[in-house]
This record gives C-alpha cells, sequence and structure tokens, in this order.
C-alpha cells in the first residue's frame, strides 16, 4: 500500500467515524428524547459517555502525544462494546417493532457502527507503533485530521470567546481529560460491574 493509498483510507476512516460516531448518535439522541424512548435515550447517553474518549484520543493527537494512538485505538472497541453490552437495553430494543422508524434507526446504527468500527480498529491498529517510534510520513496520517479540525475549532473559539486554543493546551486537556477516564473506567470495573453486572441502570 502507497502513502498516498494509506492517507485516502484514513481519511475515509475519519469521515465514517465522523457519520457514525458523533453525527447519527447526536440525531438519535435528539430523536429518542423528544419521542421518550426511555430505553434508547439509556443507550445513548451511555454510548456518549464512553465514547468521549474519541474526543480524548482527538486532543492527545492534536498535539502530536504518543498516547492518543492508544486511545484512539480502544475508542471504537469501548464504543461498540458499550452498545451491545447492557442485557436490560437488549431485550426492550429487541422487543420495539420494526416498521416504527426510530427503533429500526437505531437498530441500523448499532450494526453499521460496528462493522464500520472493526474495520476502523483493524485500519488503527497500524498506527499503534506509532507510540514507540514515530515514523513522521506514516503517523502524520493519523494526526492531520485532528489538528485540522484544531485550527477550526481555534477559529470558532476565538470568534465566540476571544480565547486563545493552542495544541498544547488541547494537549493538557487531553491528558487530564484521559486521566479523569481512566479512574472512572477503573472504578466502574471494580465496583459497579461486579455489584449490578449487565444492568444499564446502574451504569
Amino acid at each position: 500500500m502507497t502513502e498516498i493509498q494509506y492517507r485516502t483510507l484514513v481519511w475515509l476512516a475519519y469521515r465514517l467515524a465522523a457519520t457514525f460516531a458523533f453525527g447519527l448518535p447526536l440525531v438519535l439522541l435528539i430523536w429518542s428524547s423528544i419521542k421518550k424512548e426511555q430505553a434508547i435515550s439509556r443507550l445513548l447517553s451511555i454510548y456518549w459517555k464512553v465514547s468521549s474518549l474519541i474526543f480524548i484520543s482527538i486532543l492527545l493527537l492534536t498535539s502530536n502525544q504518543p498516547i492518543g494512538y492508544i486511545a484512539s485505538f480502544f475508542s471504537l472497541i469501548l464504543s461498540i462494546v458499550s452498545i451491545w453490552f447492557w442485557v436490560d437495553l437488549n431485550e426492550e430494543i429487541g422487543e420495539m417493532p420494526l416498521w416504527k422508524p426510530l427503533p429500526l434507526a437505531t437498530k441500523v446504527w448499532r450494526w453499521g457502527l460496528s462493522f464500520l468500527g472493526i474495520l476502523y480498529v483493524a485500519l488503527n491498529s497500524l498506527s499503534l507503533k506509532c507510540f514507540q517510534v514515530i515514523d513522521q510520513s506514516f503517523c502524520n496520517a493519523w494526526i492531520i485530521g485532528p489538528q485540522s479540525l484544531h485550527e477550526t475549532n481555534k477559529i470558532i473559539l476565538r470568534f465566540l470567546f476571544g480565547g486563545s486554543w493552542s495544541q498544547s493546551l488541547a494537549g493538557v486537556i487531553g491528558y487530564l481529560a484521559l486521566i479523569i477516564y481512566i479512574i472512572g473506567l477503573i472504578q466502574w470495573l471494580l465496583i459497579r460491574l461486579p455489584k449490578h453486572g449487565r444492568i444499564a441502570g446502574e451504569f
């Protein structure tokens, strides 16, 4: 695979991730809130908590922090697990009639995110070597997207608040957010999961 082909695949992966990991679940969350579908709303609220690792990895990659590659790799894995893990929510969503648009859209999104997420993880696994050995031409493919998003955010924040948003600041915030995320995940694994099991109500 040539460098250009690899960069093209990475950009495609980022675009698909933006659609299935951000755009569609945001629409579904608003839609389910309006329709008062508690099971779907609960599933999506859990998804957003878990998938926050995606945004943390973007902050870390923005400042070219090596740990960002690892965070990016695990972010989609945890996101996929979060939408299938819960026994009670799976049963409630599974019993919803397919002829209703919202349940159908939710099921299509879950399968679409799972399939594309697996492909993304397979592609992203190639970037794990960047954690130790920085191959500039190879690793740049993964940081161009986050840094482009950073430039857009910098313009927006400067326009709205007159503030300064730098790559180093993004890295600091990314590290702090990652620490909080890991502490929360460990607490859930050691305390809540043994106590409540695969019941979403106590997530």
